[in-house]
């Protein structure tokens, strides 16, 4: 395994250290030294130093022996004395900190949850209200889903055979446990709104559902087709299809939803967005459509698909909500936002005559660096309550006016985090507590970080792999690795690479950074990874996702992943296909 360092690219350097396990060594077995110099030996010094270092050789031996002796190692410790120790080898087996987790997700996936325990959403056998540390939830043991979603109210997933759980009180008053709901769709993935599901199958149908399930039943059903010609039934809920006017072969391939709106990106790069909350329409511009209201809507189903024209030239290749806004990053670089500002969440002006924009606006990039000396592109955005994170790679250039052996850092590639919105309970991981925060600002802890991969003997930046933005609080996935010839294709089993870091920041009122104390933290930082041992000495470890990786399901090998996900006061990690 080769050795990394990691450093900012910055002035202030800043070092992320891995827990390692340290081996631990036999009494006596450092090499005896000598005593006195050849230059003591000219100067008269007494012969007495020859008898004395002779007597403390033959007490240290013996006690080294008899020690060996009543442990059992005779004849280990008579071989070792007489020979350099060897390199140690780790065993994988071993409780050893860094492979605790490893350990575990190879014998079996799983899913923790923890945070707001209220409406039985992060364990619904538990009377506990508030699940202070990660917590293994039962019904998911040695399961890898598809997809996975806790709000604080009711939680949802996709099996790994594309069928929708439900839970939560949300979901049943009385029969809050996992239950399945909508089957045989061949789901890939979900969102949730404030009282709806959203799920998209993997031949890009998207399913629109009432959360609770007296609504499922009650509501109008649709009729289902068949194979069979002329062979039809009723279906056994209520559920709705959005249906965006795609081009040929064009197909819907993600969805991400808040509180009243839904946002759908198409393989062509196209963005379509509708109405996801039964009770509220949207009217704080999360249509991404100028002038449209409820009173301007066009004729149609409500939840009738509208497409965002601004993208028009432009391949969207990513898309992120917030609980009222949006965010979406083009395939040249450039980051778009619409919806609700009262908190700057938009990262521009915040105008108090007219708090959101029905549009979607462009971040001015630019003016967050220094004009003309760097070379700026986003590659990823992160959206949720009221905050945005987008990540800029900034590539230093030649000034104008500036002379090429006189600038050091020319041609330097950094990866840098900004967040903008609202950050009273230290959501944007700036280190402040602010309210409004209009202009993006840098997240340092995020920013700047680099590892030395010695195969290209040079710095290379160290971005951020993942992040999942809840309504207070954010958890950051590093794309950090421990071995420098690792390949992206690679399988956890197969390059030895550990665990991915994760930071978690923000709200902690009902405990859902899972510290175990209830106090904020306005910066990223690590928490301890969920023991599941009554042994006192199992050592303890920090969290860290596994990457892909190949792990039992029964008596199955399916390669998986761990993901992280921030919703509202709930956390969870869980097991994902691949």
């Amino acid at each position: 395994m080769a050795s990394r360092v990691r450093s900012s690219a910055s002035s202030s350097a800043r070092i992320l250290l891995r827990p390692t396990a340290v081996p631990t060594r036999l009494p006596f077995q450092t090499p005896w030294r000598r005593l006195a110099s050849n230059n003591s030996r000219k100067s008269g010094t007494s012969p007495n130093w020859i008898v004395n270092s002779l007597g403390v050789a033959v007490a240290g031996t013996a006690a080294y022996l008899g020690y060996s002796y009543v442990n059992g190692d005779f004849k280990g410790a008579w071989i070792e004395s007489q020979t350099a120790p060897e390199k140690q080898v780790i065993n994988v087996n071993d409780l050893r900190a860094q492979f605790i987790q490893e350990k575990r997700s190879l014998k079996s996936p799983a899913v923790y949850t923890w945070g707001s325990n209220i409406y039985k959403v992060v364990d619904p056998g538990s009377k506990d209200t508030d699940v202070k540390t990660p917590r293994r939830f039962k019904y998911f043991n040695g399961q890898v889903l598809r997809d996975f979603k806790v709000d604080e109210k009711s939680g949802a997933a996709i099996t790994e055979d594309g069928d929708l759980v439900q839970w939560g009180k949300g979901f049943s008053g009385t029969e809050y446990k996992p239950s399945k709901t909508l089957t045989g769709k061949n789901l890939k993935s979900l969102a949730i709104s404030e009282d709806r599901i959203i799920a998209l199958s993997s031949d890009g149908s998207v399913y629109s559902l009432p959360i609770s399930k007296e609504e499922q039943k009650t509501g109008p059903k649709r009729r289902e087709s068949s194979w069979v010609p002329f062979w039809g039934s009723q279906s056994g809920l209520s559920y709705r299809i959005l249906n965006p006017n795609l081009g040929l072969g064009e197909k819907v391939t993600s969805i991400s939803a808040g509180q009243e709106h839904v946002v759908l990106l198409t393989s062509s790069g196209r963005v379509f967005t509708a109405a996801a909350s039964t009770e509220h329409y949207p009217s704080l511009g999360q249509l991404g459509v100028p002038g449209l209201t409820w009173s301007t809507r066009p004729k149609g189903p409500v939840d009738i698909c509208h497409e965002v024209t601004a993208f028009i030239g432009s391949k969207v290749t990513k898309i992120s909500t917030g609980d009222y806004h949006s965010l979406a990053l083009t395939k040249d670089g450039r980051v778009f936002a619409w919806g609700d500002n009262s908190f700057g969440q938009l990262g521009v002006d915040y105008e108090p005559e007219l708090p959101y924009k029905d549009a979607p606006v462009s971040l001015p990039l630019q003016k967050l660096y220094r004009r003309g000396l760097y070379t700026l592109q986003a590659t990823n955005i992160a959206a949720g309550g009221a905050g945005s994170f987008f990540m800029v790679d900034a590539k230093r250039t030649l000034g104008p006016d500036e002379d090429p052996q006189a600038v050091r850092d020319l041609g330097n590639l950094t990866a840098d985090t900004w967040s903008c919105g609202r950050g009273i309970w230290g959501t944007l991981g700036t280190g402040r507590w602010v309210h409004l925060q209009d202009s993006p600002t840098k997240v340092k802890d995020l920013s700047g970080l680099a590892e030395y991969d010695e195969t290209k003997n040079k710095m290379s930046p160290i971005r951020l792999r993942n992040m999942s933005v809840g309504t207070t609080h954010v958890a950051a996935v590093m794309d950090n690795k421990t071995t420098v010839s690792s390949k992206p294709t690679d399988s956890l089993d197969k390059s030895r690479d550990f665990g991915l870091d994760v930071l978690f920041w923000g709200g902690n009122e009902h405990f859902q950074l899972g510290t175990g104390k209830r106090t904020n933290l306005p910066r990223p930082s690590y928490i301890k990874a969920p023991s599941e041992s009554t042994k006192k000495d199992e050592p303890e470890a920090r969290l860290q996702i596994m990457p892909q990786h190949k792990g039992k399901v029964g008596n199955r090998s399916v390669k998986m992943e761990q993901r992280v996900e921030c919703g509202r006061h709930v956390s969870a990690i869980y097991s994902s296909t691949i």
